[in-house]
């Protein structure tokens, strides 16, 4: 008798570990809520808006290292030039647990050559954005934060141009929505203007540059 109601039990344990609580998917958590910040930190007193998120209700192979640039790639955007970057990474505590961390990668107009486009780029200006995952333990919910800009050319130093966050946001924003593709994928992107997770204004950007407070959620679904 006893050693049937083991069997039982032991067939029962491998079912309940098969079965676990689904996770709620998100969107994103708003990273001052746990402490952190939509300014990133540019290691000069002030920090770039990430105004814009690609969304953890996204396809989950969106979200990934590789999926992000090729994301990119279908909006006219590649790894820097040669792989090589020039300057130290800045850093984003996306109120996760994580704290600040450096930035995963830098990606930019590549100006239709996938391969040496953004070596035209880093000479002529042009847009670009870095990525971080907000992956905590704290506020998992995958998403990626990009910190959306227009910069002048290398003779500037790269510096920003004149409304250059509110452009940079705008230019990637208008080429991603509907339906674009690269590689294997083709990719659905919609898009939400949400307020309320930065303030409006120049206080605390790189630059002294104003923006407008808005940042765009993007939402890619491949098809």
């Amino acid at each position: 008798m006893h050693a049937g109601l083991n069997l039982l039990a032991l067939a029962l344990v491998p079912f309940a570990f098969a079965t676990p609580l689904a996770k709620r998917a998100v969107a994103y958590y708003a990273p001052t809520a746990g402490g952190g910040s939509e300014l990133d930190n540019a290691g000069s007193g002030g920090g770039e808006p990430l105004n814009v998120i690609i969304s953890g209700l996204s396809s989950p192979e969106v979200l990934t290292d590789d999926g992000i640039v090729n994301f990119a790639h279908a909006l006219g955007y590649s790894r820097e030039c040669l792989d090589i970057h020039s300057g130290a990474p800045q850093t984003a505590n996306l109120g996760d647990g994580n704290g600040w961390v450096d930035q995963l990668i830098e990606i930019r107009e590549d100006y239709g050559s996938s391969s040496i486009g953004t070596c035209l780029e880093s000479l002529v200006g042009g847009n670009h954005f870095r990525v971080w995952r907000q992956n905590g333990t704290s506020a998992d919910s995958g998403a990626l934060f990009l910190a959306v800009s227009k910069e002048e050319d290398l003779s500037e130093h790269h510096t920003i141009v004149a409304n250059g966050y509110n452009i940079g946001r705008n230019l990637l924003v208008s080429a991603a929505l509907g339906t674009t593709s690269a590689g294997d994928y083709t990719y659905s992107t919609t898009a939400e203007n949400v307020t309320g997770l930065i303030a409006a204004g120049s206080t605390g950007v790189n630059h002294g540059i104003a923006q407008d407070g808005i940042v765009t959620v993007l939402t890619v679904t491949i098809v």
